[in-house]
């Protein structure tokens, strides 16, 4: 490849791609209050605007296993971008000149969500793509773009509150708006490479028919779901544990499990290629059944909550960590394995919440027996990667 190119350009543009996937993931959620108060949206449709979120970035990924290669990754990763933009703007417009302004802000969703639902499928395999030495590391710090935007978008508009008051959110939607914007130009010039040669990558019935498929399906769904249920609860956690504000909770739960992901991410990314990554997988599926422990069955509520903080350090390997494995042992499932393991990632991540949700309205509103009921994904994800590493191993003795 011509040396000149200028690969970090691409790098940089993922990188923005990933915290404009986490404003859009994080930010609406943040005015769910807001939302209420001056619309007077029930909690029940509140609810329904992370579901259709997460359903419409599952129909993405869907899409994106057939259509991706065909369209090209260019095209597709600036649409994402260009809709992740449109969505996060509309918000400042659509709820007050729609009918019903739930409706206006349902339809912003799904347009940012689309967005978001491409952003994590092209841009793994983008820099997968990219003749970086030490890939796995790059991946790993890849995603960690992901855990600063979150502690970014929650920091960021606590602060633009604080200065400027929740009635304003329609300014600081327009202002988060403008880094897709902006990333539209990064990746309309940078280069893109192409995964695999035309043809060679592999279908998506004969990913089906590879044994290895489903055990890396299985990996992304308990890491979805380890990351996820324990993420959306930690605000909760949070304010049982410290009996502090909403705002306090959000930055002691919601922010120090993001930044305690960011961490393993930036570590495993700058020190990478000094570890094995199958066996800091494994050891952080033990830390986090560890930390699902303490957070279910700590009887003081501070050490629940220091369990969740430190959950979020556990998992942060665990996504990027399973992709990169992936790719080293089925290097020609392309772009289709990406969307597919994104799409495993996703049901995992709406099945985690769900499960620890309901524990705890069974259990008389009991969050720590919830939690507790959470227990079996870092089990079998670690399960997982022992069988993976064996399989590793095989391919380097026959090479």
């Amino acid at each position: 490849m011509p040396p000149k190119k200028k690969y970090r350009k691409t790098l940089t543009a993922c990188y923005l791609g990933f915290i404009t996937q986490a404003i859009c993931a994080n930010f609406v959620p943040l005015l769910f209050m807001v939302f209420h108060e001056s619309y007077g949206i029930s909690f029940g449709n509140l609810a329904l605007i992370s579901t259709t979120f997460f359903f419409t970035q599952l129909i993405v990924d869907l899409i994106c296993a057939r259509a991706v290669d065909r369209i090209g990754y260019r095209a597709c990763i600036i649409a994402a971008e260009i809709t992740s933009g449109a969505g996060l703007a509309t918000l400042a417009i659509l709820p007050d000149i729609m009918p019903s302004p739930f409706t206006g802000i349902l339809i912003c969703v799904v347009v940012y969500a689309i967005g978001s639902g491409l952003t994590e499928v092209l841009a793994s395999p983008i820099v997968e793509a990219c003749p970086f030495e030490n890939k796995d590391a790059m991946m790993s710090m890849l995603h960690s773009f992901y855990c600063w935007g979150s502690v970014g978008v929650i920091l960021g508009s606590t602060l633009f509150f604080t200065c400027f008051g929740l009635e304003n959110w329609k300014v600081l939607a327009l202002l988060w708006a403008l880094i897709p914007l902006f990333n539209i130009y990064n990746f309309a010039t940078c280069p893109i490479e192409d995964l695999l040669e035309e043809g060679e990558g592999m279908t998506m019935g004969r990913l089906f028919r590879a044994r290895e498929f489903w055990l890396f399906i299985v990996l992304m769904v308990c890491a979805g779901a380890s990351e996820i249920a324990m993420a959306q609860w930690a605000s909760a956690f949070a304010e049982a544990a410290l009996h502090v504000s909403k705002t306090v909770g959000d930055l002691a739960g919601p922010c120090g499990f993001a930044v305690c992901m960011g961490i393993s991410r930036t570590l495993y990314g700058r020190f990478g290629e000094k570890v094995d990554l199958s066996i800091f997988m494994i050891a952080s599926g033990i830390l986090c059944l560890g930390c699902y422990l303490l957070a279910g069955l700590a009887a003081i509520p501070v050490l629940g909550l220091v369990g969740c903080a430190v959950c979020g350090f556990s998992v942060g390997i665990m996504w990027p960590g399973s992709i990169s494995i992936s790719s080293r042992v089925i290097p020609r499932g392309g772009t289709a394995m990406f969307a597919l393991l994104a799409l495993a990632g996703d049901l995992g991540g709406a099945v985690g919440p769900a499960i620890v949700g309901n524990v705890s309205q069974s259990a008389g509103d009991n969050l720590q027996a919830g939690v507790l009921a959470g227990i079996g994904f870092p089990i079998v994800l670690a399960v997982c990667v022992c069988v993976i590493r064996k399989r590793c191993q095989a391919l380097t003795d026959r090479s």
